[in-house]
């Protein structure tokens, strides 16, 4: 099967996102669905991969029914679920147990790596969790911090407490963009796939008048208030300007407040995924 593509997958907690991509990287194909059994991705065009390359953090069930699909597209094909290890792909991995960092994140890392070469990076994913990674210009990861998601600490306030509603994802993102400050100033930063930087512009305080607004922007400004104070820290303690590289289905609604240079780019971790099984395809496999 010399020549053939690589499938990528890259199943989150909330998606999965997929990809066929050539050895030297060229995409073909792609998609995304969700994790409900109806919601299936369109294999049916795509013509047979020399392997499957996986990103799995959303647990068994997710990782048998992908078995599944591609057993039933593919019966017999190659694969291997990745995991994060000591050092791959020029990217060195400073986590105590190297192989209890989540799979996500290693191949995002290298993807990052290889997106902005040389540069020291703060990768920041808003997701269900929200996550930071420092990665040094060597390609040294020293280490990240896990947060609660956006939409994540909406659910938990509005369960959690008595009077406070429960919001989603998409009831919230129609709130901020009716009344934060500067939206449409940003617009152009925050979208593409590395290829474009937004300004730091300065913000007035986004106080709200009702509370799902409040729930929505309070959410949303805690996100990036993170985001900020690490980056500060970053470049404080290297002594160097650090790109602050930002991506995730909630990246719209945070970046929105942010008050820092950012770059955008969704792709890592399938970017990540497609060096890996480059480098690593003659010894991939179930």
């Amino acid at each position: 099967m010399s020549g053939a593509p690589f499938l990528l997958i890259d199943a989150g907690n909330s998606r999965i996102k997929w990809a066929l991509v050539q050895a030297d990287g060229t995409q073909s194909h792609a998609g995304a669905c969700g994790h409900e059994g109806l919601d299936d991705p369109d294999w049916s065009a795509l013509p047979r991969p020399a392997s499957a390359w996986i990103s799995n953090v959303a647990g068994a069930a997710v990782a048998q029914r992908l078995a599944g699909l591609l057993d039933a597209r593919w019966p017999g094909l190659p694969r291997t679920t990745i995991r994060a290890c000591k050092q791959q792909c020029g990217v060195t991995n400073g986590y105590t147990t190297p192989d209890a960092l989540g799979s996500d994140r290693w191949a995002g890392l290298i993807g990052a790596r290889a997106a902005f070469p040389g540069e020291p990076l703060l990768i920041a994913t808003f997701g269900t969790a929200t996550t930071l990674e420092a990665l040094r210009a060597d390609g040294m990861f020293v280490g990240g911090l896990i947060a609660p998601g956006w939409s994540l600490m909406m659910r938990s306030l509005g369960e959690h407490t008595a009077q406070l509603p429960t919001l989603d994802a998409n009831g919230a993102r129609g709130l901020l963009a009716s009344e934060a400050p500067g939206a449409d100033a940003n617009a152009a930063g925050t979208a593409g796939n590395g290829q474009a930087s937004n300004e730091a512009k300065p913000r007035g305080p986004f106080f709200a008048t009702d509370t799902p607004r409040s729930l929505s922007a309070g959410c949303a400004l805690a996100q990036a208030g993170l985001i900020e104070r690490m980056w500060a820290d970053l470049q404080e303690a290297w002594a160097v300007p650090v790109r602050l590289v930002v991506g995730g289905g909630a990246a719209n609604e945070v970046t929105g407040a942010l008050k820092v240079p950012h770059t955008r780019h969704d792709s890592l971790v399938l970017s990540g995924l497609a060096l890996i099984a480059a480098a690593d395809a003659p010894a991939g496999g179930r």
